[in-house]
């Protein structure tokens, strides 16, 4: 495609009236004086006050700006260890001992911005720049689902060959790919944010959640870290997950990257984002947060020096505050943490974890790390069954349930049934099912030998007898060759 030919596509894709309609009075709400005066009048923290915010979020209940600030500004480690164990808490209450996993797909590092932190910007020269074919994506998908994968993120670079109808295609393509027992059963899409029409068309074809990143909210951060593209417009991508809502698009996920600027001010900015969609779309928040931190990227010296870098302990610490705000919605904690760190850190309140990741473009079935195809090198290396393994001895289950999608439990009606701290009652044993699935068809024996005992386990657990037996039926089922049972 001619340069021309990009220039203009990129002119077409802001609808300015798909921003104007969210603003009050002209404003976004990401308010950075309500910010700063919120951090700055909760210095110090009594010790009663920060226990009583740990029993709100407790009670399921998010928390308010005020709230959170204090949370942020505690100096006390044994408080932060009482937080650290009311994450925890609050983690089981909701979602049980279940963790959610998937693989992130690359499709395309095709990009059109400038972005200083990434390795996929525009002007990276050292980049290798692959968009798969369907064919390829084809390739790709079955390399996943041979090692047991049934969820994915699909993640695509903001450029015209990778529009709303390609990502449609690749969609299409994942879904129709399957390995003898194995198939993709959910997909959810890391893209540029797009208008309300485009996103009405992947709301059709099935998409799952729907993730965009502000990256950071500090505006004038934003501003100097995105200086070129169609993603310089901090608008465009503050109502990206608005305009997904209003598409009938009903699960979506925010996160900040971690390192473009403070902390706390990013905390807060994710809080803020939770309440706008909270209030806008009756009560239905985030379906997910996710907590990414810079990590080195080829040709990109930007990811090494930025002065907020983030360090584990403090990393730790804004996890937990997170998972305390906002106590009833799922938390994705990446492979771009080393493995010590994700297995400190999931004990916190983490619901979600990608495993078996390779981020090259096309470079599941190479089975190669093509780091020159990477937006940025990750962490955590460790193979779906090694990972399945380590969360086995930590006394975690893995899922791979995607019953709630494909029964209509998504949007309001999963928020409303999270929020009363209900959902494993749904989710636990549509985990135990997936999770016998994954033990007989893809499962090493090391595996097997450390994770066989979580299914009598969690069946023991389950609080209702007629559905322990239900279950128990299915799992005979499933042990005769059938698959994809759920409730």
């Amino acid at each position: 495609m001619s340069n021309q030919a990009v220039l203009e596509w990129m002119e077409r894709v802001v609808k300015p009236e798909q921003i104007e309609k969210y603003l009050e009075q002209g404003k976004d709400f990401v308010d950075e004086e309500l910010i700063r005066q919120s951090l700055n009048t909760a210095i110090n923290p009594e010790k009663s006050l920060l226990r009583d915010i740990m029993s709100k979020s407790l009670d399921l209940q998010r928390l308010d700006p005020d709230e959170t600030a204090a949370l942020l500004n505690c100096t006390d480690e044994e408080i932060w260890e009482e937080m650290y164990q009311t994450g925890y808490q609050i983690k089981e209450k909701v979602y049980g001992r279940r963790i959610v996993t998937f693989a992130p797909l690359y499709v395309s590092n095709h990009c059109v911005n400038s972005c200083v932190y990434c390795g996929f910007r525009k002007d990276n020269t050292e980049t290798m720049r692959k968009q798969l074919s369907l064919e390829e994506l084809g390739k790709e998908v079955e390399s996943l689902v041979q090692k047991g994968h049934k969820r994915l993120i699909m993640v695509y670079g903001e450029h015209p060959d990778s529009d709303v109808h390609y990502i449609a295609d690749t969609l299409t393509k994942a879904y129709q790919t399957k390995v003898g027992h194995g198939e993709i059963r959910r997909v959810n899409v890391n893209a540029a944010p797009m208008s309300i029409e485009d996103l009405e068309i992947l709301r059709d074809i099935g998409i799952g959640t729907f993730q965009v990143f502000q990256e950071t909210y500090h505006h004038d951060t934003y501003r100097r870290l995105h200086p070129r593209g169609i993603k310089a417009n901090y608008l465009w991508r503050l109502y990206a997950l608005h305009r997904a809502m209003d598409a009938g698009v009903d699960d979506v996920g925010i996160g900040a990257l971690f390192g473009l600027y403070d902390w706390k001010f990013e905390v807060m900015g994710l809080l803020l984002h939770t309440i706008d969609l909270e209030k806008r779309f009756n009560g239905v928040g985030p379906h997910t947060i996710s907590f990414p931190r810079i990590e080195p990227a080829l040709n990109t010296p930007f990811t090494r020096h930025s002065p907020y870098l983030v360090d584990d302990a403090t990393f730790k610490k804004l996890v937990t505050v997170i998972r305390l705000s906002v106590p009833y919605t799922g938390m994705i904690l990446t492979a771009r943490e080393r493995p010590e760190v994700r297995n400190e850190v999931i004990k916190t309140g983490c619901t979600q974890i990608d495993a078996g990741s390779n981020i090259g473009v096309g470079s599941y079935q190479e089975e190669t790390m093509n780091y020159d195809r990477q937006q940025f090198i990750l962490g955590d290396n460790r193979s779906l069954d090694e990972a399945i393994r380590d969360m086995a001895k930590m006394g975690f289950i893995t899922s791979f349930c995607t019953a709630d999608y494909r029964c209509g439990r998504t949007g309001e009606c999963f928020m409303g049934i999270a929020k009363s701290g209900k959902i494993h009652n749904l989710c636990m044993p549509n985990a135990i099912l997936t999770f016998k699935e994954y033990l007989l068809d893809y499962a090493s024996e090391a595996t097997k030998d450390a994770a066989s005992y979580l299914i009598n386990q969690e069946l023991a657990a389950l609080p209702n007898p007629a559905i322990q037996d239900k279950v128990k039926g299915m799992l005979v089922r499933i042990e005769a060759g059938e698959r994809d049972l759920f409730l």
